[in-house]
């Protein structure tokens, strides 16, 4: 309170220094004033990215972020381990229900509050961010999608994080081409369907209790995606080879990656796995087919999320680069005193400020129910993007020790990679925007 106190007194101080600004520029004598302004210019209300709301949390995160997650990422990278105390500690904290609306134990807030509280996160290490979220996924695809009965019986739980979701799109031999999925769901005769068929780079594959998966249902579909439906696959959170109701469901041992440490990335393997008809989602009669169109919808908050950690990690790396540049001394003074290094951390602040707003927007065209498929992807392309470029420039801003695992930028260039590929890489992305830009301005 006393944190956010001093905030809101400096805030306060900054806006009675520009309005006194603005009123000596507008009052003062013709000297002080713009020669080529016929008229005075309106002084406009003070700016803020941020409510009151908005800010309280995105402090309490941070603060988190600060104590929690930086002093203790370097291990469970290392080591390649679950940071489960720090899950644990972020259920404590409600950010697994940040979206679930409050009828089901959640904080209902917006996806714009969502996108702030993951740069935030994605600032100590985008890991962590990840853990939320393929859940944060799997709990929009409930609450737009889901039956009332689904929703009752999940989004409790889910709220809490008792219990988390991962979604699946990608295969062996499927990434972005999602049409060309292979695996299949027949109806068998006691009315469930038989789920059979390879998945792969599931984020909390092994951890979640519920995988949103898309499958094909109709393999002679024409067009493709009308043959496709979303099932939530039920199975034993931590469990490899599931038995009893979720037997043929098997997780093989996590991958083995450059970056992104810490959070298991799985393939799934369903063998005859029994998924009940009410587990599609939206219910049969309204889900069956449905799945390629929920997932595309998902996806485009999901590229909201992706972006915002874009701009988290993009946020960390400048901070390491300004710390370390004013701390680094070469031919007799602080590096950062040398132009070259200044050149560098300009086009850093001005990508990761950039990022921000693109990745705002495109989260408060959302909320505001307004189209936001094409701002999404240019949210996603740009801050993933910047987030690659602002890590290259302080991992060069580091020289050789950027390259010692003693230093957390080594850490931040393995993890920034995966953003240009996550949810769409970074050619699909322009392949989009391309096809919307199209779309919307067709004469």
């Amino acid at each position: 309170m006393a944190a956010r106190a001093g905030l809101t007194g400096w805030l306060r101080g900054a806006e009675e220094i520009a309005g006194a600004y603005c009123a000596g520029i507008l009052n003062g004598s013709p000297a002080d004033r713009d020669p080529g302004a016929s008229h005075e210019m309106a002084v406009a209300p003070a700016f803020t990215e941020k409510t009151d709301e908005q800010r309280a949390f995105t402090e309490m995160v941070r603060g988190f972020v600060d104590r929690e997650i930086i002093p203790q990422a370097e291990h469970y990278d290392h080591e390649d381990e679950f940071p489960e105390p720090i899950v644990e500690k972020m259920r404590e904290l409600d950010l697994f229900g940040v979206t679930i609306p409050e009828e089901y134990g959640g904080l209902g807030l917006d996806l714009t509050t969502y996108a702030m509280i993951v740069e935030e996160l994605s600032r100590g290490w985008i890991s962590i961010s990840g853990i939320v979220n393929t859940h944060f996924i799997g709990s929009y695809l409930l609450m737009k999608f889901g039956t009332d009965e689904q929703k009752q019986k999940y989004l409790p739980r889910m709220a809490t994080g008792e219990m988390r979701a991962a979604f699946s799109l990608s295969e062996p031999e499927v990434g972005s081409d999602v049409q060309g999925i292979k695996a299949t769901a027949r109806k068998v005769e006691d009315g469930h369907y038989e789920i059979n068929g390879q998945k792969m780079w599931v984020t909390n594959g092994l951890l979640s209790g519920l995988v949103f998966v898309l499958v094909k249902t109709d393999t002679s579909a024409d067009p493709r995606w009308k043959g496709m439906t979303c099932f939530i696959a039920e199975k034993e959170p931590g469990v490899s080879e599931n038995t009893g109701p979720y037997a043929g469901f098997t997780i093989p041992p996590k991958i083995k990656k450059m970056g992104y440490k810490g959070v298991e990335s799985t393939e799934l393997v369903f063998d005859g796995y029994r998924c009940p008809a009410e587990n599609i989602l939206g219910g049969e009669e309204a889900g069956l087919g449905q799945g390629f169109v929920q997932m595309m919808d998902a996806l485009e908050v999901g590229r909201v999320n992706v972006a915002a950690r874009g701009v988290g990690i993009a946020q960390r790396a400048l901070e390491l680069a300004l710390r370390y540049s004013q701390e680094r001394k070469a031919f007799g003074k602080e590096i950062a005193q040398h132009q070259a290094i200044q050149f560098k951390l300009a086009d850093m602040a001005t990508q990761v400020e950039a990022a921000r707003l693109m990745t705002l927007r495109a989260a408060r065209l959302k909320d505001a129910g307004e189209r936001s498929d094409l701002e999404a992807g240019m949210a996603k392309l740009f801050a993933s993007e910047a987030g690659r470029f602002c890590v290259e420039e302080s991992f060069r801003i580091h020289g050789g020790y950027g390259y010692s695992k003693e230093y957390e930028i080594e850490r931040l260039y393995r993890d920034a990679p995966l953003l240009l590929i996550g949810e769409g890489t970074s050619e699909i992305q322009r392949m989009v925007i391309g096809r919307k830009l199209l779309q919307r301005h067709k004469i």
